[in-house]
């Protein structure tokens, strides 16, 4: 008995009638989820929700953990991603017009990159002097989004004070969701928002904290608790540190072990709050 003809290898014409086929797919699913979100901001307008609640940070960390979790081939992660945030970005933006504002003080480039990577370029992108300028121009909008460094240097002091107010903006989100070595746009920032309602991820929870006396076992307690210190800033008051600790620490635990530890503690107010980082080789 003869073995089977093997099955001639598909022609170049053939492969790009699939490339063809497959990219309408794409193109009509990218519609279809258009009109999905027209029906979504109809439903809104009914509901009477706010601008910000087309921000859902928690949904987007999520998403692209899934995404990086399940990709594989030939097609860079640094392209998927791009491609899923230019897409979220722009869904969003249709859904609720808004600006990105950007702190440049550190350099206009990265955090260029680092907007137009996450955000897209339907979304305007506004530029200011320092991180204090993003919180009131992101204050003073409807809805607008503001990032800036994690790290803003000694000279920008405390400005995470400001967001101590309960209606001020807080921090909604840490950039980029996907920390990996030469990310195209991997400077860490935060992104800032007026406060949101209920689409919140509180995985990482930020506290400005003001310190009238520091001791260094407070470091330790906060290592402790899974702490960390983000940015730190002394002044006639004293010291004031950003602080972020898991969610599952209540302010009073944390209260309580940074005061055992020796620091005398006259502040502590949440300013926001993020998704946990999720790191890929």
């Amino acid at each position: 008995m003869s073995a089977p003809a093997e099955k001639p290898a598909p022609s170049l014409a053939e492969l790009r009638q699939e490339i063809d086929r497959i990219d309408e797919a794409m193109h009509r699913l990218l519609m279809e989820r258009g009109t999905i979100i027209d029906r979504l901001i109809a439903s809104k307008k009914a509901s009477q929700a706010g601008l910000s609640s087309a921000f859902r940070p928690g949904r987007e960390a999520s998403m692209m953990k899934a995404l990086a979790e399940r990709h594989q081939g030939l097609l860079p992660l640094d392209t998927v991603e791009s491609i899923w945030r230019v897409i979220i970005g722009t869904f969003t933006y249709v859904q609720s017009n808004y600006s990105v504002h950007a702190d440049v003080s550190g350099g206009d480039a990265p955090m260029r990159d680092s907007a137009r990577f996450h955000f897209g370029f339907t979304v305007p992108y506004i530029t200011h002097p320092s991180a204090a300028a993003v919180i009131e121009a992101v204050a003073a909008s409807r809805g607008d989004l503001g990032i800036f460094r994690l790290d803003q240097g000694a000279t920008s002091g405390a400005w995470w004070r400001t967001l101590a107010d309960k209606r001020r903006p807080k921090i909604i989100a840490r950039l980029p969701f996907i920390e990996r070595p030469d990310h195209p746009a991997g400077t860490p920032v935060f992104v800032i928002s007026k406060p949101l309602t209920d689409a919140a991820v509180r995985d990482v929870v930020l506290y400005a904290a003001q310190f009238e006396r520091w001791h260094k076992g407070a470091n330790e307690a906060l290592i402790q608790l899974g702490g960390e210190v983000v940015a730190s800033a002394a002044d006639t008051n004293g010291l004031s540190e950003l602080i972020a600790v898991p969610g599952t620490v209540e302010p009073a635990r944390l209260r309580q072990d940074l005061t055992k530890a020796g620091a005398s503690l006259a502040q502590l107010a949440e300013i926001g709050s993020h998704a946990e980082r999720f790191h890929v080789k």
